[in-house]
């Protein structure tokens, strides 16, 4: 079922002391589609380009009510369309509203996946088909149909989100691997096939990211924090603003006009980096020698 939630003008503000400020505005007129708003990524990428100045059409399986709310406050014009990104009828449906309402779209942003961490040998074949539907199939579909009207006016940026296990193996994720390198052939392709036409197609490669997924996924048994933190040069989880910032990037032609094809990781150095962990972590500070109060604040 797909629903479409007017917005009400509102007066534009934003919070002062964001990176987003400084280009707070510099977007204003733009159209951007979002996908898989709801919570995480999405919503921050969502908030991140209201800053900006974007209107915005925000997508999701569920009603992204939090978000919507979010980005209005922010003074963005942004209606929601509630559907399954993988189904042809609610895409179609979506760009047409996209038409209608704005009759312009500047930049579209593929943020709705799902995850799976199943043994391959243990993964079924409809697991495997609702992944692909989902990671590969929809932002396939979504691209053909806001790639039409951005082709149509002669300019656009689609960034589509990956991620590190697009670019490596991971185990006990065949699925989800599968889908995220297929990402970054689509984007590769589309960014040869539209580019000369006016339209950059990038891809942002995160690492682990503190999200409500990364959650789920831990409560799974499948990891830790440390697991991560250990194996990240910069000893940390992005944070979904870290992705946001790079998305919004690749999205501005201003910043970006010549970037086409790429996939970007966004991971602390994670794809960078080949030693092993104890050569990492002695790369790291030493929290003991950085707390002692005795050290002058030349030696910190």
């Amino acid at each position: 079922m797909t629903e479409l939630t007017p917005s009400t003008p509102s007066t534009r503000s934003t919070a002062s002391g964001t990176r987003a400020d400084a280009g707070a505005g510099a977007c204003a007129g733009r159209v951007a589609v979002v996908t898989g708003v709801a919570q995480g990524i999405g919503r921050r990428v969502a908030e991140v380009l209201a800053e900006e100045g974007y209107a915005l059409v925000l997508a999701d399986i569920v009603d992204p009510a939090d978000t919507l709310a979010s980005v209005r406050a922010a003074g963005a014009d942004a209606v929601a369309v509630v559907g399954d990104v993988a189904s042809e009828v609610y895409v179609t449906g979506l760009a047409d509203q996209v038409r209608e309402r704005f009759g312009r779209v500047d930049a579209l942003v593929n943020n709705a996946g799902v995850s799976l961490l199943v043994p391959a040998e243990e993964t079924t074949a409809d697991q495997w088909r609702r992944v692909l539907d989902v990671n590969l199939t929809g932002p396939f579909l979504l691209s053909r149909a806001v790639g039409r009207l951005m082709l149509a006016a002669g300019g656009g940026s689609i960034v589509n989100i990956a991620s590190i296990a697009g670019l490596h193996g991971v185990s006990d994720r065949a699925a989800y691997n599968a889908s995220k390198h297929g990402l970054i052939g689509l984007t590769r392709t589309l960014a040869g096939e539209w580019g000369g036409r006016g339209v950059r197609v990038n891809a942002v490669c995160p690492g682990w990211v503190k999200t409500e997924m990364d959650a789920a996924d831990q409560a799974s048994g499948g990891y830790t924090d440390e697991d991560i933190v250990d194996r990240v040069p910069m000893g940390r989880f992005a944070a979904p603003d870290d992705i946001a910032q790079a998305v919004s990037f690749l999205a501005d032609p201003a910043r970006s006009g010549f970037v086409n094809g790429t996939a970007l990781p966004v991971d602390g150095g994670w794809t960078a980096d080949a030693s092993w962990n104890s050569l990492r972590r002695r790369k790291r500070p030493d929290p003991d020698r950085n707390s002692d109060p005795d050290l002058g604040d030349s030696d910190r």
